[in-house]
């Protein structure tokens, strides 16, 4: 395999030639291969990363702090990432020491390779153009990481809000279908007082309506950032404007409507918009669980079960049982 040397404060390194990544990169895939599941698996994180790059270089080339020419190479590169290529190059694994340093500077090295490419120059010319110099100019993993957490958790809410809306109308619909087919209704499995199917299913979509509207306010929570904060949120080594200014750009390049924390030092070390939403999700998991586990329920059989209502059948069931077909869509989704 060809290589090129590349250096770090903790000496050389050769990497292989045609890889956009760089030597720190290299020394964390060393370090860390603990689940051999590599970054590129959350998309939305590398695009969240590539965004917060681009939005950098445009923020520090309109302070004056990048050159025009090296900024155009970076948002171009990162524009690239954005749109999906490079993937295979984020490469260091999810778990890792260093508080996600080693994410960041994966973006950084394959984002500052590609920028050298686009401008004629060798991948780790960096004399040239620097991953941390250039592309991590006026930023730190200490805001990166978590703001690029917060982007790609963004985007992937509204896509779940979006799938729970059409759920939600498919209950919808079938309250409406079986609004006039009366059932038993049940405490402790045991037969209680008569009610419409209609009824039952209606619970479902209410269910799942009251969890989008949780949804959408959980998300609002990751949308305060800490661009400019740097190491700890003293915004040392930023100009006074760039954390005002990279969130315009920010919202402009993503279309989500993100705000700098009012406190950068305070939003660096805060959790609680990760917790308030893992909770929200876990709320959300408990109801579709037990809609799922009632859908079960009430197809058991088809002969010795209740069998009030038919799933589709999806596949067969058994390898040695002719004929038997499982609930195979409620189970997938528990």
């Amino acid at each position: 395999m060809s290589t090129r040397r590349e250096h770090d404060l903790l000496g050389d390194r050769d990497v292989p030639a045609e890889a956009y990544y760089g030597v720190h990169t290299l020394r964390a895939v060393e370090n860390f291969p603990i689940t051999a599941t590599p970054i590129s698996i959350y998309p939305d994180l590398i695009s969240s990363l590539a965004s917060i790059k681009l939005a950098a270089a445009r923020s520090n080339r309109e302070l004056g702090l990048l050159d025009a020419k090296l900024a155009d190479a970076i948002i171009a590169a990162a524009k690239e990432v954005r749109a999906g290529r490079l993937l295979d190059q984020f490469v260091v694994d999810v778990i890792q020491g260093g508080a996600g340093t080693s994410t960041n500077m994966n973006a950084n090295e394959v984002i500052a390779n590609r920028a050298l490419e686009l401008l004629g120059r060798p991948k780790g010319d960096y004399k040239f153009l620097h991953p941390n110099e250039h592309v991590n100019m006026s930023q730190s993993t200490n805001d990166v990481y978590p703001t690029a957490l917060k982007l790609a958790a963004y985007s992937g809410i509204m896509r779940l809000v979006e799938a729970m809306a059409e759920l939600r109308g498919a209950f919808e619909a079938k309250s409406e279908e079986f609004k006039d087919i009366i059932k038993m209704g049940r405490t402790q499995l045991q037969d209680a007082v008569p009610m419409t199917l209609g009824q039952e299913f209606s619970t479902y979509a209410v269910m799942l309506g009251e969890d989008e509207l949780r949804l959408k306010e959980a998300v609002l929570l990751v949308c305060e950032i800490n661009m400019g904060a740097t190491a700890i949120g003293t915004g040392i080594n930023a100009h006074p404007d760039y954390a005002r200014l990279v969130c315009q750009q920010l919202r402009d390049v993503t279309g989500i409507p993100v705000v700098t924390a009012s406190n950068l030092i305070e939003a660096t070390q805060d959790c609680g918009a990760f917790v308030q939403l893992s909770g929200v999700l876990k709320r959300v998991a408990v109801k579709l669980s037990k809609t799922c586990n009632d859908l079960r329920l009430l197809s058991s059989g088809p002969r010795v079960g209740l069998n009030e209502i038919n799933l589709p059948p999806m596949q067969a069931g058994s390898s040695i049982m002719p004929g038997k077909v499982n609930p195979v869509i409620p189970e997938v989704v528990n």
